[in-house]
Parts: C-alpha cells; structure tokens; sequence
C-alpha cells in the first residue's frame, strides 16, 4: 500500500467521532478489555435515543469505566470514588428536564457507592446506571471486589474467593428500580437496545454489562488469552428475558443469565414531590389518619 493510499485510509472518520473527545485519545483501556464496546454502545444508544445532546449529561466515579466520562463530547463529570449516583441526582435535580446517565464499574457502584446506589433506586430518582462489571477492581490491581464469583482469585484473595458475590440485577429491583436488564460486551445489540429503553424510561433504571478483564481478572484465573475469556462469555452467556431477577445469580460454574428482566412503572421521585408539594398548597386534601385517634386523657 503507498503511503498516499495510506494515509487516505487512516484519515476517514471513526464512525463516533461526534461524540468522542479525539483529543483524549488513545485511551487507558487494556487489549482485550470490554469497556470499548460497551462505551460505543452508550455511544450509539445516546443517537437513537434522539434525546437532544444539549440535554444529556455523563456522570462517572473512579475506575476504568470511569474513564468514560472523559472521553465523551458531552457535558460530564468525573466525580470522586463511589459518588457518582450522588452527583448525578444533583444534577437531575437542578435540571429535571436532563437527561442523566452514569457510567462506572462494579466496585464504584455497589461497593464504596452500595448505599447511594440503593437509595436513589428507593427514591426512583430519573437516572440511567451503566454498571460495567468486570468481577474485580480491575485499575488499582485486581483487588477481589463486591462482584467476584465464588472461588475466583484476585490479588486480595489468592486462593480463591470465598464469598458469594452480589446479584446487582436483584439489589437494583429489590430497591425498586423500574428498568433491570444485563448483556454481556459481545452482546451489542441487545445492549444497545436496553441502553436507549432505559434512557427514555422515566425513573430509576440500570443495565449491568459483564465486560472481559484479561489482563487482572482473566490472567489470575487462567484465562488470560483475549479470545479464550470472549468464547468463555459466548458459551456461558443464557438469555433468559422477564424472569426474576433473583433466578440471575452469577455462577461461573454454570451458565451466566442475560435478558431485560424489569420494565415496570411507578412515579419518580419528581412525581412524589410534586405531588407532596401541591398537597401542601392546598390543592390536595389532607392526608387522613386510617386509624382515628382518640382524644386525650388526663390521669387523676
């Protein structure tokens, strides 16, 4: 190939140009590892959702997901370990009429963010979470993390896990969430797909993404080979749509359970309040106690 053909070729325009910061590039992420394919899918889920971009905002904590905020041409934050979902709400807060997606990892989310994370699913505050689970705290040295299976090594547990690891999809419909589904990063598609649903569902929802690791999870686990930890996905990976959540436990050992498994609706947390709020103006009757309560007595 001459070096005109050459440089012709390299020049023409990624397909997501729009939305990526190029000036930031090349990015962190490990060959192999499954946050590229996720992050294009946000990508590509934020054009069909049509939502103006002006109207859209990124939200991330720390980690390698976390990275996602930066390298996307959106308004985006790069918030602080584990605060991602509390800066978000503010965000949505402030501007109700916004779009709000937040994009971190497994450990951002429910380990140091657990309590957040509940609560914001409690209140169905209107967010998008895009939780990219690797199984282990894949940028600060493959530490065992909320999300690694049972038996599984990481640095913090060399002989294997010896917990059970946490259901997202189950805590994230037990709190309340109105949208629950997971793919895996070979999924792209149907991930894709759920990423848009979610981001037109009113209230909370979440997509939980299983994303390869080769180089700190698959490589303390013998599956250190790209393509090995990819068929490992590919093989293991069961769509099982509109089941309880809790029939999704992750197990290694067997297959892993995929689907949209919640689509549901109940006011968001702006619907509450609106409706507290005209309550308390007066345009709502007063709330009556169900049990009337009797007068007071006076002893003696």
């Amino acid at each position: 190939m001459s070096a005109q053909r050459r440089k012709k070729k390299t020049s023409q325009p990624h397909p997501q140009d729009e939305l990526l910061r190029t000036d930031r590039l090349p990015h962190i992420w490990c060959p192999g590892c499954g946050i590229g394919t996720a992050f294009s899918c946000v990508i590509t889920a934020i054009k069909k959702s049509e939502i103006p971009l002006d109207d859209i905002a990124m939200v991330s904590g720390i980690g390698c997901t976390g990275r996602m905020a930066g390298y996307i041409k959106l308004d985006s934050f790069h918030t602080t370990h584990g605060r991602a979902i509390p800066f978000a709400t503010g965000l949505k807060l402030a501007h109700p009429e916004g779009s709000v997606i937040v994009t971190s990892g497994d450990g951002d989310l429910l380990a140091i963010g657990g309590n957040h994370f509940i609560h914001a699913a409690r209140r169905n505050i209107d967010l998008t979470v895009i939780c990219v689970n690797n199984f282990n705290y894949g940028m600060t040295g493959g530490q065992q993390a909320p999300s690694t299976p049972f038996g599984a090594k990481t640095t913090t547990s060399p002989i294997g896990s010896p917990e059970q690891p946490f259901n997202f999809c189950a805590l994230a419909a037990a709190c309340g969430a109105v949208y629950v589904a997971r793919w895996t990063a070979l999924h792209i598609r149907r991930l894709t797909v759920s990423i848009t649903e979610a981001m037109k569902k009113p209230g909370f929802s979440f997509v939980e993404i299983l994303s390869p690791c080769p180089t700190s999870f698959g490589r303390r686990n013998r599956i250190r080979n790209p393509l090995e930890l990819v068929q490992f996905y590919h093989e293991r990976s069961v769509i099982r749509n509109n089941i309880d959540p809790q029939e999704a436990a992750l197990d290694f050992n067997n297959n892993l359970v995929v689907g949209k498994f919640v689509d549901t609706e109940r006011p968001t947390f702006l619907d509450s309040y609106r409706l507290i709020n005209r309550r308390e103006l007066g345009d709502w009757p007063a709330l009556e106690p169900k049990v009337p309560i009797p007068d007071k007595q006076v002893s003696g």
